[in-house]
């Protein structure tokens, strides 16, 4: 299976791409909009400000290859600030406009004596069956970020985990699906979802 990396300068792309290698992917790091949209599925890494990615992405023309992506069926996976994209608008960014493939905007943790930004790992609770969550109930993952995506459309939320409260960990509908969190740095459980994502990727052509 070939995967495009979506290459728009964010910091954890090569963690990604070994992460996702080693799963079993055929990886292609790339830039090019022509090639995110040529391959059989998409991952958009992210590290960094909302308003910096969705500008580097509008750059490139990346933005409107990842709705694309999105809209034609392919399987499309977001990690970290690449979940945070997905949804209309942040906090962090006044004016800046998401990609809009999941209704909600994204907000700062708040509340007192809360150190932001929450670093370390952090139990997962799912929320809603899904094919890449399999098995992985209960498990840690690692997280580093100071804000979190409000899904406006209950459905999309599919896992959560706790810091200050209950946050929104893992979201998705139909062949999107985002995580907070960095598979790529969480050990064994990143690397069974990495593998999972894969097999139900193959099992939407």
């Amino acid at each position: 299976m070939r995967v495009a990396v979506v290459d728009y300068d964010a910091g954890n792309t090569l963690s990604v791409r070994r992460a996702l290698a080693r799963a079993g992917a055929e990886v292609e790091l790339t830039p090019e909009p022509e090639r995110v949209f040529a391959a059989d599925a998409v991952v958009l890494p992210g590290v960094g400000a909302f308003g910096d990615c969705v500008g580097k992405l509008r750059e490139r023309g990346l933005d409107e290859a990842c709705r694309e992506a999105y809209r034609s069926g392919k399987p499309f996976l977001g990690v970290c600030v690449g979940l945070q994209v997905l949804f209309d608008s942040s906090e962090e960014s006044p004016g800046a406009e998401g990609l809009g493939l999941l209704s909600g905007r994204v907000v700062r943790f708040r509340g007192e004596g809360l150190r932001v930004p929450h670093m370390g790992w952090n139990t997962l609770r799912v929320l809603r069956e899904h094919p890449v969550l399999e098995g992985l109930d209960g498990e840690a993952f690692y997280f580093v970020h100071s804000y979190h995506p409000e899904p406006a459309e209950p459905g999309d939320l599919l896992a959560s985990a706790l810091y200050g409260g209950e946050f929104c960990a893992a979201a998705g509908r139909e062949n999107l699906f985002a995580v907070q969190f960095h598979p790529e740095k969480s050990s064994r459980a990143g690397l069974r979802l990495y593998e999972s994502f894969l097999r139900w990727a193959r099992g939407l052509f």
